[in-house]
C-alpha cells in the first residue's frame, strides 16, 4: 500500500479480504481483526465509519500484518491476544492459541464440578492460562494449580492471570504431573499436544508458527495422552474426574485407554462440527 492517502476503511478491507482469501477460510473475519488493531478501534466501529481515511503509516502497517497472515502467522499473535470463554487473554509465539473446541472441554469440566466446589482442581500443560482461568471464572471457591513445562507459557499465563483472576490459580513449572507429587485432585483438565506427525506435516503451514510441544503427539498422536491417562489416578480423590481433549479420529482408542487404566462412566463429546472431541472418565471409590 503507497502513500496515497485515499485508502479508506472499506477499500482496505477489500483489498485485504481478497489477499487472504487463499491463505485463509476466514479472509474477511482476519481482515477486520487485524485492521481494528492496526487502527486501534473496537472491530465494530469499522461497520458504521467505512468510509473513513486511513492514515499511510496505518496502512502500511496494517499491510504489514496481512502479509504475516499470509505467510501463515495466526492473528491471535499478530493482534497480541484471543478471546476465550469470553475473557481477553494475552497470546504469544510461546502458547497455544486457545481454540473454540476447548471451549468444550471447560463446559464439560464445569458440568463435574459443583459451582460451590473447593477442587482442587489441576490444569496440565496450561501454555496461556485459558483453561484454568475460564475454570477460575466460574468456580470462584476452588482452589486451582496449572503445570506447564514451557517457562515463556507459564510467564503468559502469569500475566493473564494478573489481569484477570490475581492470586487464584498456583501455576507450577514442570513435566505434567510432577509438580504435583502426591496431591490429591478432584478434578483434572487437559488440552495435551495429540498432533499425529503425518498431520503435523500436511499441516505445517497452518500450525508452523505455534509451539510444536504443544501440538505434536508423536506418530499416532497419543504419546501425551497415554501419559496423562495412565499417571492420572494416584492423583485423583475418589469420585474425581479426569477429563481431556483429544483429536476427533482418537476418540474411540481414548476411551479404551481409559477403560484399561479402570476408570468408569467414560464418555465421549462433540464438538460443534459434530467431531469426537472431549473423553472423559470417572475414578471409582474403591472403598464402595
Amino acid at each position: 500500500m503507497n502513500q496515497a492517502t485515499d485508502k479508506t476503511v472499506a477499500s482496505l478491507l477489500r483489498e485485504s479480504t481478497r489477499l487472504l482469501k487463499d491463505s485463509s477460510d476466514s479472509a474477511r473475519l482476519d481482515a477486520e481483526l487485524l485492521l481494528a488493531h492496526a487502527l486501534g478501534w473496537q472491530r465494530v466501529r469499522l461497520y458504521g465509519d467505512s468510509a473513513t481515511a486511513v492514515r499511510p503509516e496505518i496502512a502500511e502497517r496494517f499491510e504489514r500484518l496481512v502479509q504475516e497472515r499470509r505467510a501463515g502467522r495466526p492473528v491471535a499473535q499478530l493482534v497480541g491476544e484471543r478471546e476465550f470463554w469470553s475473557l481477553s487473554l494475552k497470546v504469544t509465539a510461546d502458547t497455544l492459541v486457545p481454540r473454540a473446541e476447548t471451549e468444550l472441554l471447560v463446559e464439560c469440566a464445569l458440568n463435574r464440578i459443583p459451582e460451590d466446589s473447593v477442587g482442587p482442581l489441576l490444569d496440565l500443560g496450561t501454555g496461556s492460562g485459558a483453561i484454568a482461568l475460564a475454570l477460575a471464572s466460574e468456580r470462584p471457591r476452588a482452589k486451582i494449580v496449572a503445570t506447564d513445562i514451557s517457562e515463556p507459557a507459564l510467564a503468559v499465563a502469569r500475566y493473564n492471570a494478573s489481569t484477570l483472576n490475581p492470586d487464584r490459580i498456583d501455576f507450577r513449572f514442570g513435566d505434567w504431573f510432577r509438580p504435583v507429587e502426591g496431591e490429591l485432585f478432584a478434578a483434572v483438565v487437559c488440552n495435551p499436544p495429540y498432533v499425529t506427525d503425518q498431520e503435523w506435516m500436511l499441516r505445517k503451514y497452518e500450525l508452523g508458527y505455534e509451539p510444536a510441544q504443544a501440538l505434536r503427539g508423536g506418530r499416532s498422536g497419543l504419546y501425551a495422552l497415554r501419559r496423562i491417562i495412565e499417571e492420572a489416578p494416584p492423583h485423583l480423590l475418589p469420585g474425581g474426574w479426569l477429563l481431556v481433549e483429544h483429536g476427533f479420529r482418537q476418540g474411540p482408542v481414548i476411551a479404551n485407554l481409559f477403560q484399561a487404566t479402570g476408570f468408569e462412566n467414560i464418555s465421549t463429546y462433540r464438538d460443534l462440527p459434530g467431531r469426537p472431541r472431549v473423553t472423559e472418565g470417572l475414578w471409582p471409590d474403591q472403598h464402595e
